[in-house]
């Protein structure tokens, strides 16, 4: 089952695919209208808040907040397609009795070039550039002493080139680049010499002193398939799906990255939306760890593990 992953992409990219003909490719020229740029940007505010006054049952007064920004510019012509957005995420909740906690927190910046030499084909020659990386320092709440993140740390940067296919590219795509370059950045001191994130961690003598500070920066180059679709379930219901699978040559080949995000968009009027999301990860690089049954304050490797969030929100878009 190894290398089930690579004959599923062997299966998908050897489909026959029809020739346009001439009278399609005309219709496509007939209808060009010269190169474009398309530009869009929304801002968004999510709020969920309970609130408890005498209640017999028992329950702790919360409020929740998600900002989001979303800019995108994006150019088209007869043989060029050129995408590119920003997103920027950031999610507070208090709790009464608790201090303020991050609940969320994305920097990620994605740009897509593709190149068609056939007006009538939906096949792209694609060039795939991904970053994302957090704002703000992340704990292991109660304790805000250590961060577990931060800025940097991690980031990441997926860079490469394929095919790509999508009549609608901003509406469907499938994306296949069999050279990736995948790099894995933790640019904090006490981070990188811990090992986190899957770089080495440092070289230690016998009282604790590093001798070989922990790496910075880890390089892979592997297999990239990317799935998007964007579609209006029942009116006023908008799915989208965001799908990538990675898998390095050199390490563990056949072992896969999964990155798994599915969002239904709720909209009940021109500002007022409601969104529900799943966001599903699993890096095999990135180890959990668990008390040790021996040494007391210390952690044994327990292995990678899924990585799942959920969210759902009320709130208030606005395009601009």
């Amino acid at each position: 089952m190894k290398y089930t992953f690579l004959a599923l992409l062997c299966f998908v990219f050897h489909s026959v695919c029809a020739q346009p003909d001439s009278l399609f490719i005309k219709k496509v020229e007939e209808k060009y209208t010269g190169p474009q740029w398309v530009q869009k940007n929304k801002a968004t505010v999510d709020l969920s808040e309970v609130a408890f006054v005498n209640w017999n049952s028992g329950g702790t007064n919360s409020i929740s907040g998600l900002l989001g920004l979303e800019s995108s510019a994006n150019y088209s012509d007869l043989f060029f397609s050129w995408r590119n957005n920003v997103v920027v995420r950031y999610g507070i909740n208090k709790q009464e009795s608790q201090e303020l906690r991050k609940t969320d927190d994305l920097f990620e910046l994605n740009s897509n070039l593709g190149y068609n030499p056939n007006t009538g084909s939906h096949w792209f020659y694609s060039a795939r550039l991904n970053f994302r990386t957090q704002l703000a320092n992340g704990y292991k709440y109660p304790n805000k002493d250590e961060p577990i993140s931060r800025l940097m740390a991690p980031g990441y940067l997926f860079f490469g080139g394929g095919m790509e296919y999508g009549k609608d590219l901003d509406k469907v795509s499938l994306y296949f680049s069999p050279l990736t370059l995948k790099a894995t950045f933790v640019l904090d001191g006490d981070l990188a010499n811990s090992g986190a994130f899957g770089v080495t961690p440092a070289v230690l003598d016998v009282n604790g002193n590093v001798i070989v500070p922990g790496e910075r920066v880890r390089k892979e180059v592997g297999i990239l398939l990317t799935n998007s679709y964007e579609m209006e379930v029942v009116e006023n219901i908008v799915l989208k799906n965001q799908m990538s699978l990675y898998s390095d040559y050199v390490n563990n080949f056949g072992n896969v990255d999964i990155d798994w995000r599915l969002d239904f968009d709720f909209k009940v009027n021109q500002f007022v939306r409601a969104t529900f999301g799943s966001h599903l990860r699993y890096d095999d690089d990135i180890k959990t760890q668990v008390p040790s049954q021996t040494e007391e304050g210390e952690f044994d490797e327990a292995g990678a593990k899924v990585q799942w969030k959920q969210f759902l929100g009320v709130g208030f878009a606005v395009d601009f």
